[in-house]
């Protein structure tokens, strides 16, 4: 448990808008913590990005403090200055042993989120940590963490209302696109094809819009979703030469740099002077600065949603109470679920031994004995040595994990 570590960087700290200066881009992001994993001798990791938090959880007997994450965020060499860098350490939250473990199930029942009771965190950690899994960064230790985190997370989801009558970032953002009054016929560009721009699709199919146009990197996963919308699909590539007109855009990809620059604004615009909206759900934001400097924009983004969280937090207050009372439950089940897991650990060769002293027993202490038996007796013999040795496998274990729990 004590080599447990996390480096968090949260919407409670930090401006959501200078958070996406840390996110990593995907395209690199299992080079960069393969590097670090190995130049910081640091046993399994995975990295956790949203649109209101950046997270480095890890496995590692080193200290972990501000001088390690000065280290550390320097290596991973995402273009901070000095003077960020100090400023975001500055900010940084960090957590060891068992109050890094209550920090991830906090966060996983989105005790820890900007909008309390979305559910949509359990699955971001998940999907952050089979990434990680896939390509090698983690192994038994985070394996079990996790269990304990999607255990837990589904307990307080089930048995509390935090989650009732749900509030999201997307539906906070479709709220304020509604009070917009766009008709259902308006033209929409839908940029990216992830969960996030598929739950807020979700909303404006529901309410009837009908006009929809997907770019994505990758253009099956853009077919798939202008599928379920009944509108055409398109590479990302194809968003500067696109002439179609819209009247509202919907952006949330996971870049680091701008998607909708000046010049493919003005492109899109391709000379239509009146008032877009923009929803930018992007953590850093899809839309460059200048966009809204140089042209009339309603534009909905993630920061500007921070008040009507805050009052979400104070509805569900009793519901935090009783989240806060399962994952205490959960804690005090996993540190003995760990001991058990350390007795497997430091039992896993008793298997082997056994098996040593019986061949040892059969072919040199009683080797002779067992020759001169006819044919009968030694099956016999072999038949209450095999029960014998099942047996003794087992009983270790039992009374180990016995001794461990009545005391």
């Amino acid at each position: 448990m004590k080599y447990l570590k996390v480096i968090a960087f949260t919407h409670k700290q930090i401006e959501l808008k200078e958070l996406g200066r840390l996110v990593i881009c995907q395209e690199n992001l299992t080079d960069k913590l393969q590097q670090v994993k190995t130049q910081f001798g640091i046993s399994e990791i995975f990295y956790l990005a949203t649109c209101n938090r950046v997270e480095f959880v890890m496995i590692t007997p080193h200290v972990v403090d501000k001088a390690f994450a000065k280290e550390f965020i320097g290596a991973l060499n995402i273009g901070l200055c000095s003077i960020s860098t100090g400023t975001f350490l500055d900010a940084a939250s960090i957590y060891e042993g068992e109050e890094a473990l209550e920090h991830l199930l906090r966060t996983s029942c989105s005790l820890e989120s900007l909008v309390v009771g979305e559910k949509e965190i359990l699955a971001q950690i998940r999907k952050a940590y089979e990434s990680c899994k896939e390509a090698g960064l983690t192994g038994d230790c985070l394996r079990m963490f996790m269990n304990c985190v999607v255990k837990t997370a589904k307990e307080v989801y089930t048995h509390t209302n935090i989650s009732k009558n749900p509030i999201s970032v997307v539906s906070l953002a479709y709220r304020k696109l509604k009070d917009l009054k766009l008709c259902s016929n308006a033209r929409i560009l839908i940029i990216g094809a992830g969960e996030t721009n598929r739950n807020i699709s979700k909303y404006l199919q529901k309410h009837k819009f009908s006009n929809f146009s997907v770019f994505n990197r990758t253009v099956a996963n853009a077919r798939l979703l202008a599928d379920d919308l009944g509108g055409e699909a398109f590479n990302l590539d194809a968003l500067k030469d696109y002439k179609q007109g819209f009247d509202a855009i919907i952006t949330c990809t996971s870049a680091t740099e701008p998607i909708i620059t000046n010049e493919i604004y003005i492109s899109l615009l391709n000379g239509d002077t009146s008032k877009k909206t923009i929803v930018d759900l992007a953590v850093p934001n899809d839309t460059a600065p200048e966009v809204l400097e140089n042209f009339p924009v309603n534009f909905i983004e993630v920061h500007s949603l921070n008040e009507i969280a805050k009052r979400n937090v104070q509805e569900r207050y009793e519901e935090l109470v009783h989240a806060e009372a399962i994952i205490a439950e959960n804690i005090s089940a996993f540190l003995l679920e760990l001991k058990q897991r350390r007795i497997e650990l430091a039992m896993r060769q008793v298997p082997e031994k056994i098996k040593e002293i019986r061949n040892t027993a059969i072919n040199s202490v009683f080797a002779d004995e067992v020759q001169g038996m006819d044919e009968q007796s030694r099956e016999v013999l072999e038949k209450v040595i095999n029960y014998m040795e099942k047996k003794y496998i087992s009983v270790p274990m039992i009374m180990a994990k016995d001794i461990l729990i009545n005391n």
